[in-house]
C-alpha cells in the first residue's frame, strides 16, 4: 500500500492528511515529496492562513518513515540527500497545528515538533524509537525536543526510545491541548479557524519572531522582533485592528 498525502482548503485553513492507515501512516519517499509540495503550495497561497496536519484512520497520526523504504537507500550518501519531510513542515511560514491521535512515532513525532501548536487525543502515544534501531532521528528531534520539554526529559525519551502516553506528554509540555478522541479534530479546527481570522501578517510575524528566539541572543531576538513589528505596521492591518477596537467589533482582516 503506497499511501498518499492530500490537502483540502476550507475558509482559509489547509487540512493536510497523511493517508496510509494500513501502515500507521508511515511515510514513503513519494509521500515525503507530496508533503513538500503541499507545504510549498500552502505557503504560496494567500488564501491559506493556517495549516492543520492529521493522520488518516483510527490507529495513528504518523509512525514515521517506512523502514522498508529506508532500506532501499544503497549508500549513506543517498540517505543523506533524502527529502526530510519534517523539515518541510518546520519551514512553513504560516501557523501549523498538529492534530494527533494514536501512535506518534519517529518522523511522525518530528512532524509534531515542527508544528506550532499540538492538539492531542487521549489515545496518543509518543516515542522516538530510532536509537533502538541503530540511528538518531534526522528530522529535528534531538534539537527541537530539548527546547520544548527540557534537557532531562528529552534525553530520557531519545536515549531510551521508550514511549509515553498522552497524559505524560501533556505534563512535560510535549502537547498543548489534551482532549477526548472524539473532539480532537474539532478542537484543532476551532483553533485553526481562530488563527485564520487574524491578520496573516501578524501571525507569520509572531511565528518568525518566536522561531528566531531559538537560535539568537536576547538582544538580537528583540531587534528582530522590532523589525517584525515594523513590518506589521507597514502592511497596514493594524489600522483595521484599531478601528475594530474603537467601533467595539471584531476585526475583519481581508488580506
Amino acid at each position: 500500500m503506497s499511501g498518499q498525502v492530500t490537502m483540502q482548503i476550507v475558509d482559509g485553513v489547509a487540512e493536510m492528511t497523511i493517508d496510509r492507515p494500513g501502515k500507521m501512516n508511515a511515510v514513503t519517499p513519494d509521500m515525503a515529496l507530496a508533503i513538500e509540495q503541499h507545504c510549498r503550495n500552502a505557503d504560496a497561497d494567500d488564501q491559506v492562513r493556517c495549516i492543520v496536519i492529521k493522520g488518516a484512520g483510527d490507529k495513528a497520526f504518523c509512525a514515521g518513515s517506512d523502514l522498508n523504504a529506508l532500506a532501499q537507500y544503497t549508500t549513506a550518501w543517498q540517505f543523506r540527500n533524502r527529502l526530510e519531510y519534517a523539515a518541510c513542515v518546520r519551514a512553513l511560514r504560516k501557523p501549523v497545528i498538529a492534530a494527533m491521535h494514536g501512535w506518534v512515532l519517529g518522523g511522525g513525532a518530528e512532524i509534531a515538533l515542527a508544528a506550532d501548536i499540538r492538539v492531542a487525543a487521549e489515545s496518543t502515544r509518543y516515542g522516538f524509537p530510532e536509537v533502538t534501531r541503530g540511528w538518531v532521528g534526522g528530522g529535528g528531534a534531538s534539537q527541537m525536543l530539548p527546547r520544548l520539554i527540557g534537557y532531562g526529559p528529552a534525553t530520557k525519551m531519545l536515549l531510551l526510545g521508550e514511549q509515553i502516553d498522552a497524559t505524560e506528554a501533556y505534563r512535560v509540555g510535549l502537547v498543548d491541548y489534551l482532549v477526548p478522541d472524539d473532539s480532537m479534530i474539532d478542537t484543532a479546527r476551532q483553533i485553526a479557524k481562530k488563527l485564520a481570522g487574524y491578520s496573516p501578517v501578524a501571525t507569520q510575524a509572531v511565528k518568525a519572531s518566536v522561531r528566531a528566539s531559538l537560535n539568537s541572543s536576547l538582544e538580537a531576538g528583540i531587534r528582530y522582533e522590532n523589525e517584525m513589528n515594523t513590518l506589521c505596521f507597514a502592511a497596514g492591518d493594524h489600522l483595521e485592528g484599531i478601528r475594530a477596537f474603537q467601533e467595539r467589533r471584531e476585526p475583519g482582516f481581508q488580506r
